[in-house]
């Protein structure tokens, strides 16, 4: 999809590495004569790799020097490969993974390659990423809140899990009503006889006897509560013990004659076909027409081990197919309802790419709701991605994954990096929580068109510093919100300064958080000092506005 070479200098690649629950590691290792690869055969962009790159000069950093990007717009699997040749020439490319991939042509017949989006930048790193932001949030995403105010959403699955009827979900929603959020978005365990991941996947009608009310039901009740209501759906997946599989089991993608590979006790649904695909789409719209449902999370909890399709003329186009398949499903579900937000989501951030992000505008970004692991995801995420991409919640503590005990308000400052919410039960906090989230949402509401549409700067690399500190600054300059948390507290420790960026040289800046007031250049040249703040993971806020001369 795109090549790049480079007559002369050495260069750097900028690779982005991870697993399950630690996605978007950064990785920075000199172009030499051996030929460098990153991708994905996993029928998906996959948590391992994301097809984004950059190639930098080797002295460049954050704010100097050149650098250049390469993004695939394409959520199959990918492949990336930088080398230098004996002439010190350096070649860069992407585009889609060759292993296992066939797709003749005949007479007049024609491929279309997934297209890439490249960028160039002589400011460093910071300004790739500003001209890749840009250019992602205005003119790639199919936004339906584009400018606007997105809701403020509590999921119910670290609430309840799959334990859920329409006793719970009410509940659920008149807490969330009391603290300022705008929606409720109903997670796995709502359809078929579905209880746990053994089952049920493909039968996408609502289990009244479960929910105790039909889903349209559930729907009114939720809304009579001034509260929106979203819903969560696996729709390329097929569980075997399910309606949709007794019925269909050829629709399942396996290998003839063997027992199927399981993921996460499921199997695939075959959209390389037409019929499976029409069969998706139905599913999605009779849910969606259910009610006035403003939000939809779309899962693929799997990776794709058996591409095999017994309508394809070359099993080695399956995977591109499916993929096309796929896109085909998330075009039509877009025209038809064209005011809902979907929510792209793989395991968390396994399909973290420009593909999905045309149609589903915010990713899930992991399934690591650790305050302090997701700095370090979101850190390197920010790279290509932009903060209005991110999905980010507060969750429950001691996290859910982690164990780990992070401040109320560290969880929320680490969750206002994008598109922000809950993922915890209400009822279960204590009053001081529920305070503190009141103010959380009231923060979001204040700071939202900054942190949605403002230039964003990464100010430390938490894998390097024992503090991560980042930035949204308007565009002309004149206001800029910093957040800071200190990862790693020591006696007698130093004073972390956080360098801030983007501010207007000459001008002064009055902090509206304690009224103190500073010179720009001394920000952006020595930083902002971070208090002492006894105890673990301390998060700090600095909202700068210029002040206005009188003159």
């Amino acid at each position: 999809s795109a090549s790049l070479d480079f007559i002369t200098g050495d260069y750097d690649l900028i690779t982005f590495h991870g697993r399950h629950l630690m996605e978007r590691c950064v990785l920075r290792t000199p172009i030499e004569e051996i030929a460098q690869t990153a991708g994905s055969r996993r029928g998906a962009s996959s948590h391992q790799y994301n097809p984004f790159a950059i190639i930098a000069e080797r002295d460049t950093s954050a704010e100097t020097g050149n650098c250049y990007a390469m993004g695939l717009v394409y959520s199959g699997g990918f492949q990336a490969e930088a080398e230098k040749d004996q002439f010190g020439m350096t070649r860069v490319q992407i585009g889609i993974q060759e292993s296992g991939f066939r797709y003749p042509l005949g007479a007049g017949e024609t491929f279309t390659m997934p297209e890439a989006v490249l960028a160039f930048s002589r400011e460093g790193s910071d300004g790739l990423s500003l001209r890749l932001h840009d250019l992602i949030r205005d003119h790639l995403c199919h936004d339906p809140y584009r400018g606007h105010s997105r809701p403020v959403v509590l999921n119910s699955w670290e609430s309840a899990y799959m334990d859920i009827d329409r006793k719970v979900l009410l509940k659920l929603a008149r807490e969330a009503k009391k603290l300022g959020i705008d929606m409720l978005v109903v997670d796995d365990g709502w359809f078929g006889n579905r209880n746990d991941d053994n089952s049920s996947l493909g039968d996408w009608f609502a289990n009244e006897e479960k929910l105790g009310c039909t889903l349209g039901e559930l729907i009114r009740d939720v809304n009579a509560l001034g509260i929106r209501f979203g819903i969560w759906m696996e729709p390329e997946m097929i569980s075997e013990d399910s309606e949709l599989y007794r019925a269909h089991p050829d629709w399942a993608m396996k290998l003839p004659g063997r027992a199927p590979v399981r993921g996460r006790n499921q199997l695939v649904l075959d959209l390389a076909r037409e019929e499976v695909r029409e069969y998706v789409f139905q599913s999605i719209c009779n849910v969606l027409d259910q009610g006035d449902i403003g939000y939809l999370k779309w899962d693929f909890n799997r990776s794709i081990f058996e591409a095999y399709s017994p309508g394809a003329d070359y099993q080695g186009r399956v995977l591109h197919d499916y993929v096309l398949g796929l896109y085909e499903i998330l075009d039509k579900v877009i025209k038809r309802y064209p005011e809902l937000l979907i929510e792209g989501c793989s395991g968390g951030g396994g399909r973290f790419d420009l593909g999905m992000l045309y149609y589903t505008p915010q990713i899930w970004t992991s399934d690591n709701t650790d305050a302090v692991d997701r700095l370090r995801i979101q850190y390197g995420t920010s790279f290509a991605y932009p903060p209005s991409c991110i999905a980010a919640h507060v969750s429950r503590c001691p996290n859910e994954q982690m164990g780990r005990i992070t401040p109320m308000n560290t969880r929320g400052i680490a969750a206002m990096y994008g598109a922000f919410g809950y993922e915890l039960n209400p009822a279960l906090m204590t009053e001081e929580e529920k305070t503190e989230a009141k103010r959380q949402i009231r923060d979001y509401r204040k700071f939202e068109t900054l942190i949605r549409e403002g230039d964003y700067y990464r100010l430390s690399d938490p894998a390097a510093v024992p503090f991560c500190g980042w930035e949204f600054a308007s565009k002309d300059g004149r206001e800029a919100l910093i957040h800071a948390v200190v990862t790693d507290l020591q006696g007698g420790g130093p004073v972390h300064y956080v360098r801030v960026k983007g501010l207007i040289r000459g001008a002064v800046y009055r902090d509206s958080e304690t009224g103190a007031e500073y010179s720009a250049d001394i920000l952006m040249a020595a930083g902002i000092p971070l208090p002492f703040a006894p105890g673990d993971y301390q998060a700090h806020r600095f909202h700068l506005q210029i002040v206005e001369s009188e003159a």
